[in-house]
């Protein structure tokens, strides 16, 4: 079987590019429920912000994705005040399970230097500021995607029918699932039970099983019902648990395999195990570290960052506890900590890097600007 990675990066961010006179750069975050794009001014550091509609293909159409990813792209240069033959370079950063249709559809509607990636690429930029390190992503969708010194590797990324592993969709529909078991009596009692058809404001799980499919309800609608299900969980429901430990463990095992096949694993000793067999230690904080696995002292010289990003993991201990244990299997030495940035920073970032000025953000500076303009 062909086993080359399922990502290959634009030439133009394989290595920072020569130093060039931009001023402006734009990055742009395309999910399954919005989209933002951001212009920055690198002279003064001033963030401008547009905001559009969902623009995952799967979702909506490649049409419908590129009308809003060009909407949002272009209130944000407005906003900034000047129009997109000044921009450096342009980052759009799209889920969904293939971005070649939205990208050849941007291209024809502003230029080539507009780059169109896997929104897992700028999800892994924000995480590791563009170093070695792992990105995963656990929104209404799930991706993993990292870099180590034998090159880049994605795992999952195949949408709601094939894939999602720890996603909010993918929580959701397994809790309906749950709810529905135990309404039928082939599986255990479950408070979800109640909370789902109360959540959709449905009179009965069956109902909520029809309305399932002839409303039908969205991804996102689907995920949204996973915040009930932590809810659950945290009060002790033992089904709503073994939900978010299955997640955990589906999607663990995706970024294990991208710390294998990248090497980021090669000089941790035997795979996270010690002499008995049992899980090694590891360092076990949620720092949400994004400095790009740079050392940190002789005794941490091996580490590198797993930074968690996306709604899924606002679930708390639940879902990052078995998830961790899991990755430290491993890799014993990986920082694993949820990323404080929003993901179309790091869409900035790669937009910085093309351009030659990636020298100039900090990427701490950087995520309180980001922050900042999207509470305004």
């Amino acid at each position: 079987m062909k086993r080359d990675s399922l990502v290959q990066l634009p030439a133009a961010l394989v290595s920072p590019a020569p130093p060039t006179d931009a001023r402006y750069v734009m990055g742009v975050d395309g999910g399954a429920t919005k989209t933002l794009a951001a212009v920055l001014d690198l002279r003064e550091q001033k963030l401008h912000v547009g905001r559009g509609g969902p623009s995952n293909q799967d979702a909506v159409g490649a049409g419908a994705a590129v009308r809003e990813l060009l909407c949002a792209a272009d209130e944000a240069l407005a906003r900034a005040g000047i129009g997109a033959a000044q921009l450096g370079a342009a980052v759009l950063a799209i889920a969904g399970t293939d971005t070649e249709d939205i990208a050849r559809n941007v291209r024809a509607a502003r230029t080539d230097a507009w780059l169109v990636i896997n929104d897992v690429l700028a999800a892994w930029a924000t995480a590791t500021g563009a170093g070695p390190g792992v990105a995963a992503i656990a929104g209404t969708g799930s991706n993993v995607f990292g870099i180590g010194g034998k090159g880049a590797w994605r795992a999952g990324g195949w949408g709601h029918l094939l894939g999602d592993e720890g996603s909010g969709y993918w929580l959701g529909v397994h809790s309906i699932k749950a709810a529905l078991r135990d309404r039928e009596g082939s599986g255990p009692p479950t408070a979800l039970s109640d909370a789902a058809p109360a959540f959709f404001a449905q009179p009965s799980v069956e109902a909520l099983a029809a309305h399932v499919y002839t409303k039908p309800l969205t991804k996102g609608e689907i995920a949204a019902f996973a915040v009930e299900t932590a809810k659950l969980a945290d009060r002790g429901d033992a089904v709503a648990r073994e939900i978010y430990e299955r997640g955990a463990h589906e999607l663990g095992e995706q970024i294990a395999a991208v710390i294998r096949e990248t090497g980021l694993c090669d000089h941790q000793g035997d795979g996270g195990r010690d002499g008995d067999g049992h899980d090694g230690d590891g360092d076990r904080s949620h720092d949400g570290d994004s400095d790009g696995g740079r050392d940190r002292g002789a005794g941490d010289a091996q580490s590198f960052p797993v930074g968690l990003i996306g709604s899924a993991f606002k679930a708390g201990a639940v879902f990052i506890e078995p998830l961790t244990r899991i990755i430290h299997a491993c890799a014993p030495h990986a920082r694993v900590g949820i990323v404080e940035m929003a993901p179309v920073g790091g869409s900035l970032l790669l937009a910085a890097r093309a351009c030659g000025k990636g020298e100039q953000i900090v990427v701490a500076e950087l995520c309180s600007r980001v922050d900042d303009a999207l509470r305004s």
